[in-house]
């Protein structure tokens, strides 16, 4: 039987699979249309023997239950599920709850979860602008400077403690004064690669999914109990919420950690794709890719979306390896948060690429960056263009971008201004609404340290402050902020934040990943051109416009030499107000400083090589402007 005609035959579409657990009333039910005989077994601790067995009941479409007249919240359970006359033990796939590890699930009643007040718990207004802070819940408090309690290091409860350092912010009050409007975390459900009850010096970025609707044990305070995982999640996306801040969840549905998984040993050889000799496919690089297109595949990943969006209260999801999936998955997905939550009100983004080739269902196409125009306008991509474009390939480690050193990039760099929706590129999105600039993120080197290596030849020691670095730093960072889209930086970019030359930080020391607090005082400079280029954003209808119309604002692009353009840009705001009423840019990627000649009109210097949002007034008789080398100048006319 082909993978259509299994569907046809056992879809189910109810929302009720897993376990439902009340003050009075526990219901399991599982999806297994091939199991000849599943046993529930019940335990009362997370590794205590077992405590009581029952049969479950087949049902319709493959669905398998089991009612008990009572609330058994805090009990431990897994499942005996016979097919082909064998006998294996899984854990439930659907869970919400699970024990240590995650290799038995738990029963939860979700209510008492909630920390105090978590029911009145909103997302903040959303503002003009959407500035994604990328972040590992480890690195954002282990260093000791952070001020946090040690024992709450690398945990939820860190996002929950103010006023942590008198001589300078760091963690929330930081994340706070820097402007950003969201906060990105790297997989925070429960993965395998780490051992919970192991030591505070393990490290993994988390792209290894275990339970899919149940949050990491490592960063909770106590992981023999269950349910405080699921309290103090709560808590951490409650306290950005109270510091006003949006909460975007990095979700990993193209893999598992390994194909031995729950989903494989409830439904053998449905949940993954294989190539015709029955090999797995691997376009994940991990080992396997589930097959999206299949619609109890599909129903599982847009009902965890969903679970996550309403039960925890995230405000966001970015896809890893987006391009796995299906374009029509996605699109009902963002269709789904739309109609619960309003349009746009939830974040919607991924990577729209795959690691390698995966065969997919018939009539499906791939999530990837050439169709993207098939994807909804309010799904994102990131602009893997944009960020070359900048820096230099994020794989070949001493090829330079257009700010250290490369050569005939002009063209482009100028293309990444409407993201890419003048051309320029292999695709055109639907507007620039669909594209994330960045030039760093959590793969491949930090900004910093690619820029140590592409400009400072056989230099070893990423710490030292080198002049020309940081003004290169500062262009790469007036670039992607004065491009239309959506704007994307990693965590301690803004600070000079180093990994000492490390590629693939995925499994390294938590010394070498976190964030270093101290560098914030010592690149106090820098960050602060970053928080004036976020304050400055927000104020400038030209570059924050998402419309499909939004490129039409860009004009009069101008190469000037190698490693000199200039665009202006129309800055009125349909809505009325609004301080400029046109734009010009000018980015300057050689050492040496140039002059460039002004259009007419009497201008404003908004933002230079050396600092944003200083608003000087120019000579109102001055043609020409002076750019210093390896820096941006961003200039504003104001209304008549």
């Amino acid at each position: 039987m082909n993978s259509r005609e299994f569907d046809e035959k056992y879809r189910y579409d109810g929302n009720d699979l897993g376990v439902s657990c009340t003050e009075c009333r526990t219901v399991f039910k599982v999806w297994s249309p091939l199991a000849e005989r599943i046993e529930l077994y019940l335990y009362k601790e997370g590794n205590s023997p077992v405590y009581m067995r029952k049969e479950m009941k087949p049902g319709e479409r493959g669905v398998w239950g089991l009612e008990f007249g009572e609330s058994l919240h805090g009990m431990y359970y897994d499942y005996l599920v016979r097919i082909n006359g064998k006998d294996t033990r899984t854990a439930d796939p659907y869970a919400v709850g699970c024990c240590c590890n995650g290799n038995r699930s738990m029963v939860v009643n979700l209510k008492l979860t909630d920390p105090e007040g978590f029911e009145k718990d909103t997302a903040p207004a959303p503002e003009k602008e959407r500035i994604i802070y990328e972040l590992h819940i480890k690195d954002f408090s282990y260093d000791k400077e952070s001020g946090v309690p040690e024992e709450y290091r690398g945990k939820y409860k860190a996002f929950t403690v103010n006023g942590t350092k008198e001589e300078y912010p760091t963690c929330m009050e930081y994340l706070k004064e820097l402007g950003i409007t969201h906060v990105h975390l790297l997989p925070f459900f429960d993965y395998a690669s780490v051992d919970e009850d192991g030591g505070e010096n393990q490290y993994n970025w988390g792209y290894d999914p275990l339970n899919f609707n149940v949050p990491e044990g490592s960063y909770a305070t106590d992981t023999t109990d269950g349910t405080v995982r699921i309290r103090e999640c709560k808590e951490m996306i409650q306290a950005l919420h109270a510091n006003g801040l949006r909460v975007v969840m990095d979700v990993v549905y193209n893999h598992t950690y390994n194909e031995d998984s729950w989903l494989q040993r409830m439904v053998p050889e449905y949940y993954y794709r294989s190539w015709e000799d029955g090999s797995l496919s691997d376009g994940s690089a991990c080992g396997n890719d589930i097959a999206a297109g299949r619609a109890m595949v599909d129903n599982y990943i847009a009902d965890s979306v969903m679970y996550w969006a309403r039960e925890y209260h995230v405000d966001g999801f970015r896809f890893d390896l987006m391009g796995l999936l299906t374009v029509e998955l996605m699109n009902r997905i963002r269709r789904e948060l739309d109609e619960a939550f309003g349009e746009g009100e939830k974040l919607l983004y991924g990577e729209p690429w795959r690691a390698d080739s995966s065969p997919m269902e018939r009539g499906t196409k791939a999530a990837l960056k050439e169709n993207a125009a098939c994807l909804d306008k309010g799904i994102g991509i990131f602009s893997d263009d944009t960020r070359d474009v900048i820096k230099g390939d994020v794989f070949l480690e001493k090829k330079p971008g257009f700010v250290n050193g490369g050569s005939n990039l002009e063209s482009l760099i100028l293309h990444a201004v409407t993201g890419w929706c003048d051309g320029g590129s292999c695709f055109r999105p639907v507007s620039c609404g669909q594209i994330i600039n960045y030039v760093s993120a959590h793969d491949n080197f930090t900004l910093w340290d690619k820029l140590v290596l592409t400009m400072m030849d056989g230099e070893s020691d990423f710490s030292v402050r080198h002049e020309e670095v940081l003004e290169a730093n500062r262009l790469a960072a007036f670039i992607y902020f004065t491009c239309q889209g959506n704007l994307f930086m990693q965590a301690g970019e803004e600070f000079g934040r180093t990994k000492f030359g490390e590629g693939n930080s995925y499994c390294s020391k938590p010394e070498v990943n976190m964030l270093r607090w101290r560098q914030t005082v010592e690149q106090k400079e820098l960050a602060d051109y970053y928080r004036g280029l976020i304050r400055l954003r927000k104020k400038l209808p030209a570059l924050y416009d998402k419309s499909s119309e939004a490129a039409a604002r860009i004009k009069e692009k101008k190469i000037h030499k190698k490693g000199v353009v200039s665009f202006c840009a129309d800055n009125r705001d349909i809505r009325g107000g609004g301080e400029w009423e046109e734009l010009f840019v000018i980015y300057n990627a050689d050492p040496a400083g140039y002059t460039v000649s002004l259009p007419k009109g009497t201008w404003e210097i908004l933002a230079d090589g050396r600092e944003a949002g200083c608003c000087r007034e120019t000579d109102a008789q001055r043609s020409s402007v002076w750019v210093a080398g390896r820096s941006g100048m961003l200039l504003g006319r104001k209304r008549a």
